[in-house]
């Protein structure tokens, strides 16, 4: 009889929304950055649509206490998944109150310290469940309005969804009241709590729009949120709706698992974004910026109800953003993009075999040819049409969940156009469709010249020099200059010189980047040209030429070295750390030999965020500096939550165990490691 209950339930979990609508949750939380958890007072409505004997609510290693329903003491099981409430329950609405705690292995996280006073919690709930820190709802079609209160030390600034309607204070506490008017999917739920200064401006339609960073970064606030406000309006115009959140917000914090994430109304993303204006040139949030804001109503306001239909989120949301791009960079860097997709789109399309419509689908597929399905609809139905179609879309399910066939529906209102023969090609097939893309793309002038450029790639050099070389110093799109640098990669020297120079010439940042990395050997006589690489206003290129140069020309690395002593690079510090191993490297220039190291170890230390310490890893194993501390630094990264770095730190670990000084010398650091370092790394002295 258990067995047949446990169907009847779970028959009944999966379709719990037809059976019940949760309206709306208050939550009180307090969260305790020492123990690293979470806790707190929950006051959920909810209205019953049909009998049912038990409602779950989504819940994960949590406890609880003091559940009443209406008012009164009720019946629970705690699965430590999910939160089942047993009662007859009958049509009508109803209160459930109760409190719990938790200590999240996911979804919450917890970087730095307060006693290094670098503390930041966030959280990221897309592809990780907010119901590990917060009773909540897995299934995305259970839409709720949020608000939370939200308990935290005085000194640190909260942020989360919706306006923040009151922020009170008392013994050293601050209580951050935040409201949400609208419902939304669990996933989107969110807090960032850290030290942060706050920029506010206002769009044209009068919605606030608040951009944060750390202090230590308020220098780098226009660079890294330059056209914030021009994406916003941009965006509101195109889609044809307004706003749906009232308040929108961008955060960037540390260790971030992802480039961006679309929270409702808060969009946290990656600090490898917050540059300054040298590091827009190669790390522009431009791209991340307008793809999270056009979440806000393709997934956000809209939402698709299964992974089957995930393109209405991540298509949606890559177009959008090519849009707004174009908008900013114009039409040539528009083409040109959607060029570079389709190639890409065109050589998976060989081993990929999952179409779009496919919960399985890959990233490149959802994005990209989501985002090339909608530019095909666009052009073919007309400008008009497409506008029409996707502002009745939005209108219609508002804060409602949808598939491809809703979308489509509001299509066939405004055009004849055979979707299933559309859907047939860019949908459902894996195979790409070169001939329809390439006469699309062929409306750009840009991009006449790219194919000419293409067509030519299999064709001696001296057949196609004197083309190549006009191409180089006319005034085309410098796409099609870089296409033809990476046509002469096998040529000789004597016979692609002439180009490299001309490339150089143009003055483009992104040429002459192509120039540094297509060449690991500089012959002299380009020394003193490619040298002039060092001068660029582009970190990336300076990264790549003083490299070469060092390796090239040994007689002049102390010259190199002197030259770039006091780079930095972007945040995570590429520069100087490139700038440390290559003086560590020149015995003649190692003066300071115990202060450069030391310096390198600290970059690899938990007071640096994981790109930083991978790279710093790497550089010293590469120089054998491998004292105590370094592989203590190194078991930690197989402790922490990006998945990357633990992997890096695993394997690297096991590459050293091979010498037996390296075992010996990890099995005398294991008593000085926390329990979580000492389970790692005990694992991988058993292996």
């Amino acid at each position: 009889m258990k067995y047949l209950f446990f169907f009847i339930s779970t028959f009944t979990f999966a379709q719990q929304t037809q059976f019940v609508d949760f309206k709306s949750v208050l939550g009180k939380i307090v969260i305790n950055p020492i123990e690293k958890t979470v806790s707190g007072d929950v006051d959920y409505d909810f209205d019953v649509l049909k009998s049912i004997d038990t409602i779950k609510i989504d819940a994960q290693n949590m406890e609880f206490s003091d559940l009443k329903l209406n008012g009164k003491l009720i019946n629970y099981i705690n699965n430590q998944k999910e939160l089942q409430i047993i009662f007859p329950f009958k049509k009508g609405k109803n209160n459930l109150t109760f409190q719990y705690s938790a200590k999240p292995k996911q979804t919450m996280y917890f970087v730095g310290s307060i006693v290094n006073d670098n503390l930041q919690i966030w959280t990221q709930g897309q592809g990780k469940y907010t119901s590990h820190w917060f009773p909540s709802f897995d299934d995305v079609n259970e839409k709720v309005v949020f608000n939370l209160n939200i308990v935290c030390k005085n000194e640190y600034q909260v942020i989360s969804n919706g306006t923040l309607k009151f922020k009170s204070g008392l013994d050293g506490l601050s209580v951050w009241q935040y409201q949400m008017q609208k419902p939304m999917s669990s996933y989107l739920l969110m807090l960032a709590i850290g030290k942060f200064e706050k920029n506010s401006q206002k769009s044209k339609s009068g919605i606030p729009l608040e951009m944060y960073l750390e202090p230590k970064d308020v220098a780098k606030f226009e660079p890294t949120y330059r056209d914030s406000k021009k994406i916003f309006d941009f965006l509101e115009k195109e889609i044809g709706v307004k706003f749906p959140w009232g308040i929108y917000k961008q955060a960037p914090v540390r260790d971030f698992l992802y480039a961006g994430m679309e929270n409702t109304s808060a969009t946290l993303f990656n600090t490898r974004y917050v540059v300054d204006s040298t590091g827009f040139e190669d790390r522009s949030y431009t791209n991340v910026n307008a793809h999270e804001l056009a979440h806000q109503w393709f997934g956000n306001l809209v939402t698709a109800e299964s992974s089957k239909h995930h393109w209405l989120q991540e298509g949606f949301a890559t177009y959008y953003a090519l849009l707004a791009e174009k908008e900013i960079y114009g039409e040539d860097y528009f083409y040109s993009k959607l060029y570079e997709s389709a190639q890409q789109l065109k050589y998976a399309s060989r081993t990929d075999t999952i179409p779009v419509l496919n919960a399985k689908a890959s990233s490149l597929t959802f994005y990209q040819k989501g985002a090339w399905a909608l530019f095909v609809l666009h052009e073919e139905i007309g400008d008009k049409a497409f506008k029409k179609a996707v502002k009745n879309y939005l209108k219609k399910h508002a804060f409602q969940n949808v598939n491809t066939q809703d979308f489509f529906a509001e299509i066939r209102k405004v055009s004849d156009y055979d979707l299933d023969n559309f859907s047939k090609v860019w949908l459902e097939s894996t195979i790409f469709n070169t001939q329809q893309a390439n006469s699309l793309l062929l409306k750009n002038k840009a991009i006449h010249p790219l194919f000419k450029v293409d067509k030519l790639k299999n064709k001696p050099l001296l057949e196609k020099k004197e083309f190549l070389k006009q191409t180089m110093q006319s005034d085309v799109y410098f796409s099609v200059k870089e296409a033809i640098l990476n046509q002469l990669k096998n040529e000789k020297w004597e016979d692609k010189k002439n180009l490299f120079i001309l490339a150089l010439e143009t003055n483009n940042v992104q040429l002459r980047q192509a120039v540094a990395a297509a060449m690991n050997e500089i012959p002299e006589s380009f020394r003193t040209q490619y040298e002039t690489l060092l001068e660029d206003k582009s970190y990336q290129t300076q990264e790549l030429a003083l490299y070469n140069l060092w390796n090239n020309f040994p007689e002049q690395r102390i010259h190199y070295l002197e030259k770039s002593k006091t780079w930095m690079g972007f945040n995570d510090y590429n520069l100087r750390t490139l700038w440390l191993t290559l003086a560590l490297s020149t015995p003649d220039y190692a003066f300071e030999r115990q202060v450069f190291e030391t310096e390198l170890i600290q970059y690899s230390s938990i007071d640096y965020e994981a790109n930083t310490r991978q790279n710093a890893l790497e550089k010293l194993f590469a120089f054998n500096i491998t004292n105590d501390i370094v592989l203590k630094n190194l078991v930690n990264a197989t402790t922490h939550h990006m998945w990357q770095f633990t992997k890096f730190g695993r394997d690297s670990i096991r590459k050293l165990l091979k010498n037996p000084e390296m075992r010996a010398s990890f099995e005398r650091i294991v008593p000085n490691l926390n329990e979580a370092e000492e389970f790692q790394l005990n694992r991988l002295l058993k292996e």
